[in-house]
């Protein structure tokens, strides 16, 4: 009985797997490629927001400011699974800095409540958007999930 209670605590268990590593690549708002220690290339896409495209408004600024903020510089990914693409979806952070909460603040990205329910994403998006920050200087941004869902229907 003991060890069928062990087994049903350690099934409920997140395990987050870490890597450090230097950012050798920025593709946009919320995807990077870290170059770990031993010389492996890891793409990661931020968890729980999602950055404007580049054909959108602010996509070329969400990448920019992403690119300042760990642009070849060492991070810490934390994570515990991939996307459908095969990315690790991660936190990233550069010595105090939680950069997906960063981009979110500064609102340069949405968070993707679709797949998220942290309450310091939510919480971060809500002061962007009243204080009209980045992209909230918009009156009604379009969210990149909708961007390219209409993409799609276009090419249908």
């Amino acid at each position: 009985m003991k060890a069928f209670i062990l087994f049903l605590s350690l099934s409920f268990t997140v395990i987050a797997d870490e890597i450090r590593g230097k950012v050798v690549s920025i593709a946009d708002g919320d995807t990077i490629t870290v170059l770990d220690q031993n010389k492996v290339q890891h793409k990661i896409r931020l968890e729980g927001i999602d950055a404007p495209e580049k054909g959108q408004a602010f996509g070329a600024k969400s990448k920019e400011m992403l690119g300042a903020l760990v642009g070849e510089k060492e991070v810490i990914v934390t994570w515990s699974k991939k996307d459908r693409y095969g990315r690790i979806l991660g936190d990233v952070q550069i010595g105090e800095t939680l950069v997906n909460l960063a981009l979110v603040t500064e609102g340069m990205a949405w968070h993707y409540k679709q797949f998220s329910d942290s309450q310091s994403l939510s919480d971060a998006e809500d002061a962007a958007r009243k204080s009209r920050k980045g992209l909230w200087t918009d009156d009604a941004p379009i969210p990149p999930w909708e961007y390219r869902k209409r993409k799609r229907e276009k090419l249908m």
